[in-house]
C-alpha cells in the first residue's frame, strides 16, 4: 500500500476511482461534501433528501460519476455528531470506508475525513487513519496452501487530503512507519509455535539489523546467559529442546553517548504452562505469549523507517516453557543475575523469570527509562477486559508519560497501585521471594516481582494480556501495543 497527502485540495477536481468525505448527523455536510455538491449541482443533498443516509456514524453510502465530479465515485461516510469527533471515533469511520471498498474495484483513494479534525490533532489524525488503512487490509495467509476465495481488495493507493493547506508529511511518515512495526509484530506473533522459535526470532531481529546500518544486534546463547549467572532465565528455558535466546537490538538513532530508551519484551514463543500445565482448552493461542517481544520487534522496525532522532534498545528474552524430564518443579530454587533467589511456586508464572534477568541486563547500559512489554497475567484480562493495557511503575513521570502516550495513540493503558502490602504476598519461607503471590491482585503481585530487579532506573510495566490478539471469529494479533510504544518514543524524540 501506498500513502500520500494532498494539501489544498479540492475534492471534485480529484482525478481518482474515490473520493471519500463526510457528512454528518442530520445530514450537513462537511467542507469537503460541500464543495463535491457545490460541483455536482446538489447532488449530494439530493441523495441525502431521500432519507436513506443520514450521516450516523460509520455508515457509508457509494455514489457513481457525480456530475461536474472528476472521481469516478464518491463514498460518503457517517460522521455522527459534529461535537462528538474524536480521534478514536476518526479511526472507526476510516476503517468503515476502508471496508466498504474493499469489494469495489478501486485501486487508489483520496480520503478528507481528516480534514474535520481540530487544527490541533490533525496530525495524529492523519498517522491515525493510514494506521487504520493498513489495519483493515492486514490478512495472514502464509501457511494456506489455498488463499481465501474472497477476492483480494484492489486498492493499492491512500492518499489523505485536506481542503486547507498544512504540512504534514512527517505524520505521513510516522503513520506508515507505525504500520510497517505493527505488521511485523502481527506476523510474528500469528506464526505457529513450531516456526516462530527463539531462534526464529533471533534470526527477524538479524534481518532487521542487516536490513539498517543504524541496528546492532547481540545474541544471547544458553551458554552466555549461565556465565552471566541468569538462573532464572534458564529454569524455563531448559524444559524445552528449542535453546533460549537473549536477543539484544541496539537502535543508534541519537548521538553517541546519549542514553537509550530501553524496551525488554517478553518472548515465551509457546507456553504450555511446564510442570504446571494449562488446561487443553484454547491452549493454541499460547504462540501469543510472544506478543512482548513481537511489539518489541515492530517498535524497533518502525524507528528505522521513521529515522528516529534517539537511541533505542530492544531487549527480547525469549524461550519456550515446556513439560519434561528437565523442566524446572514447582519447588525448586533458583538464583537470579543479581544474585536474588526465588521459589518457583508455579511454573507457569515463567514469564517474569526470564524477564527479571533481563530486567537486571539492562543496567548495563545506564537507560534514561526501561518499559517492559508482556503478556503476563490472566488477571488483568479479568481486571480490565480486552480494551486497555495494564500499566505498573516504580516512577510516577514515567507512568504519565506513558498515559499520555497512550490517549495520544488511541492505545491506552491504566496504571494500577503497587505497594508493601502487595510486596508481603511474595514472600517464601526458603527463599529471597516467591515468583506468585497467590490469587488476590496477580497483574499486581506480578508487576511487584519485576520492580525488585528494576530499583537503579525509571521503570514502567505493561500487560498486555487482553490486548495483544482477539480470539474467536476475529482470532490474531492486533499489533497493540507498538502505537503506544511508538508514541512514547515520537514524543521523546521531540521534546
Amino acid at each position: 500500500m501506498n500513502y500520500h497527502f494532498d494539501s489544498s485540495a479540492n475534492a471534485a477536481e480529484l482525478h481518482t476511482d474515490c473520493v471519500v468525505v463526510g457528512v454528518y448527523k442530520n445530514a450537513k455536510l462537511s467542507a469537503a461534501a460541500t464543495q463535491i455538491d457545490t460541483a455536482s449541482q446538489g447532488a449530494i443533498q439530493a441523495h441525502l433528501d431521500f432519507g436513506d443516509f443520514t450521516g450516523e456514524k460509520g455508515r457509508t453510502s457509494l455514489l457513481y460519476k457525480l456530475p461536474g465530479v472528476s472521481a469516478k465515485r464518491v463514498l460518503l461516510v457517517g460522521m455522527g455528531d459534529k461535537d462528538k469527533l474524536t480521534q478514536e471515533a476518526l479511526v472507526s469511520m476510516t476503517q468503515a470506508a476502508v471496508n466498504a471498498l474493499k469489494t469495489a474495484k478501486v485501486s487508489n483513494a483520496v480520503s478528507f475525513l481528516t480534514d474535520e479534525m481540530a487544527s490541533e490533532c490533525i496530525a495524529i489524525a492523519v498517522r491515525q487513519s493510514v494506521m487504520a488503512v493498513a489495519d483493515v487490509l492486514y490478512t495472514f495467509d502464509t501457511y494456506k496452501s489455498k488463499k481465501d476465495e474472497t477476492p483480494r481488495p484492489a486498492l493499492e493507493s491512500w492518499t489523505v487530503a485536506h481542503t486547507i493547506a498544512g504540512e504534514f508529511s512527517t505524520a505521513l511518515k510516522q503513520g506508515t512507519a507505525i504500520a510497517e512495526g505493527m505488521q511485523v509484530s502481527r506476523d510474528l506473533a500469528n506464526s505457529p509455535g513450531n516456526v516462530c522459535t527463539p531462534t526464529y526470532l533471533a534470526d527477524i531481529a538479524q534481518e532487521l539489523a542487516n536490513s539498517s546500518n543504524q541496528v546492532d544486534v547481540n545474541i544471547l546463547e544458553e551458554a552466555d546467559m549461565e556465565a552471566l549467572g541468569m538462573g532464572s532465565f534458564l529454569s524455563v528455558s531448559k524444559g524445552s529442546a528449542e535453546d533460549g535466546k537473549m536477543i539484544i537490538l541496539q537502535y543508534h538513532g541519537g548521538t553517541a553517548g546519549e542514553a537509550p530508551f530501553v524496551l525488554v519484551g517478553k518472548g515465551i514463543t509457546f507456553d504450555t504452562g511446564g510442570i504446571s500445565l494449562k488446561p487443553g482448552n484454547a491452549m493454541d493461542e499460547m504462540k501469543y505469549d510472544m506478543c512482548g517481544a513481537a511489539s518489541v520487534m515492530g517498535t524497533l522496525t518502525a524507528c528505522v523507517a521513521m529515522q528516529l532522532p534517539m537511541n533505542v534498545i530492544g531487549v527480547i528474552a525469549a524461550a519456550e516453557n515446556m513439560p519434561s524430564s528437565n523442566a524446572s518443579k514447582p519447588g525448586d530454587i533458583v538464583t537470579t543475575m543479581s544474585g536474588k533467589t526465588i521459589e518457583i511456586l508455579n511454573t507457569d508464572a515463567e514469564g517474569r523469570l526470564v524477564l527479571c534477568d533481563a530486567l537486571t541486563y539492562v543496567e548495563r547500559f545506564n537507560p534514561v527509562a526501561v518499559v517492559d512489554i508482556a503478556t503476563l497475567t490472566g488477571a488483568c484480562i479479568t481486571a480490565l477486559g480486552h480494551h486497555i493495557c495494564g500499566l505498573l511503575s516504580n516512577n510516577d513521570t514515567l507512568a504519565d508519560e506513558v498515559l499520555t502516550a497512550g490517549k495520544q495513540a488511541n492505545d491506552e493503558a491504566w496504571r494500577l497501585p503497587m505497594g508493601e502490602k502487595y510486596h508481603d504476598q511474595l514472600k517464601s519461607n526458603f527463599a529471597d521471594m516467591a515468583n506468585i503471590g497467590g490469587p488476590p491482585g496477580g497483574t499486581i503481585t506480578a508487576a511487584c516481582f519485576l520492580s525488585r530487579f528494576t530499583e537503579s532506573y525509571p521503570w514502567a510495566h505493561l500487560d498486555i494480556a487482553g490486548t495483544a490478539w482477539k480470539s474467536g471469529a476475529a482470532k490474531g494479533a492486533t499489533g497493540r501495543p507498538v502505537p503506544l510504544l511508538c508514541q512514547i518514543l515520537i514524543n521523546r524524540a521531540g521534546a
